[in-house]
């Protein structure tokens, strides 16, 4: 049976029985059946976490999309990059950065760097085919959205096995049943500095837990697409967020932040894993972050870029933070002042006031002012039920924040 060319653009059926542009990034031959196909598809229009393998009969062989004309290839001997494949290359953590900054626009080039912009299109040509389809953590089978660096022996199997609680990953589930019997305790490890009805965080050095930090990113890398997986986890603190129950501590979400960080990032990178979504964890552990920054007197900041759900999430949380400071006051507030109230820096202050239409210019000065109608409104949404931080509850005296 003769395949389809990776790169040929044509309609494949989607979960829904209708059918969507898409793209061929990779074929392989399907297990079960000597000769046949199957496809990894991008469709055009979705987010990467829908790209998936579909068997040819998926596809709409009968209306193969134009091939757009080839770029010329690149000349300029000063983009040339190392010829060792990106996962044996290490980069600084300013390079780090500077690149996951270029994945926020398309023309990377307009930072100048056509280094940084050849690495990025061969860390998308690497990690364009996600490699695990399904996760089991717990009693959850989870399908998972993006490529994650798992060593090769385990990357080529299409359903991967999680210990919930030190996050050890096993091809097989007898093997996970095995593990179970001598795995303890069962939370994380670290120091829990929260604990409330149902719920606590531990914080969690990795320095000092270094496997089960890696294990982490690992894990969260599956679901996350703009992050870029080190494996050096020293210089950062996880936040590990658990629901509780007589069997344990089931790990639910997280967010990690770098010990010293020069721009004042409070957040690296956060995610509540797919089945505790829409629970209200997310923003919990947004506030949480800015707990901690209050707690250290300073303003903080997310790293960017932000995941397409971190950034749906984040301006939620600024939204309600910012609405709950103004209507809990009367008079005069300046930034500074409501940066101080919340922990948020003031340059996103700023712009969500902005986006929300509160920032008008009045005799020569910038004045936040809302209507009594927004008012109303905005009181619904700083109204709604929400995990809330009890300040009592926090512990906040772990020495791995100070060192």
């Amino acid at each position: 049976m003769v395949s389809i060319g990776i790169g040929k653009k044509l309609p494949a059926k989607w979960r829904d029985g209708k059918y969507y542009d898409s793209e061929i990034l990779d074929k392989r031959h399907r297990e079960e059946s000597s000769g046949e196909w199957e496809y990894y598809v991008h469709y055009t229009d979705f987010n990467r976490r829908m790209d998936e393998w579909v068997t040819e009969d998926r596809l709409d062989t009968s209306h193969l999309l134009p091939e757009p004309s080839p770029a010329p290839p690149v000349q300029d001997s000063d983009v040339a990059i190392e010829s060792k494949p990106l996962s044996e290359r290490k980069l600084t953590r300013n390079m780090k950065r500077r690149f996951e900054e270029t994945t926020l626009d398309k023309n990377a080039e307009e930072f100048g760097d056509p280094h940084l912009s050849a690495l990025e299109k061969e860390h998308d040509d690497a990690t364009k085919v996600k490699n695990i389809g399904r996760i089991q953590i717990g009693p959850y089978e989870i399908e998972t959205w993006y490529f994650s660096p798992y060593p090769d022996e385990y990357s080529k199997a299409d359903k991967l096995y999680l210990c919930e609680f030190c996050l050890k990953y096993m091809k097989k589930e007898s093997t996970l049943q095995k593990h179970k019997l001598k795995c303890v305790p069962h939370r994380p490890p670290g120091e829990e500095i929260y604990q409330g009805q149902d719920i606590s965080l531990f914080e969690v050095d990795g320095k000092d837990h270094k496997i089960y930090c890696q294990n982490l990113c690992l894990l969260a890398k599956l679901f996350l697409d703009h992050k870029t997986l080190y494996y050096d986890v020293d210089p950062f603190l996880f936040y590990i967020m658990t629901e509780n129950d007589q069997h344990g501590c089931h790990v639910v979400g997280y967010f990690s932040k770098e010990k010293n960080s020069p721009e004042e990032y409070n957040l690296a990178c956060i995610l509540t894993l797919p089945p505790h979504q829409r629970k209200g964890y997310g923003n919990f552990l947004i506030a949480f972050a800015y707990e901690l920054s209050k707690s250290e007197g300073k303003w903080g900041t997310p790293e960017r870029p932000l995941s397409d759900l971190g950034l749906v999430s984040y301006r939620s949380y600024w939204r309600r933070a910012i609405t709950a400071v103004l209507l809990g006051h009367t008079g005069h507030m300046s930034i500074q002042e409501m940066c101080a109230a919340t922990g948020i820096k003031d340059d996103d202050i700023v712009n969500t006031c902005k986006t929300m239409g509160w920032m008008h210019y009045v005799d020569g000065q910038h004045l936040i002012c809302i209507s009594q109608n927004l008012r109303s409104e905005q009181l619904d949404v700083a109204t709604q039920p929400s995990r809330t931080i009890d300040p009592t509850k926090l512990r906040l005296n772990s020495a791995a924040r100070r060192k």
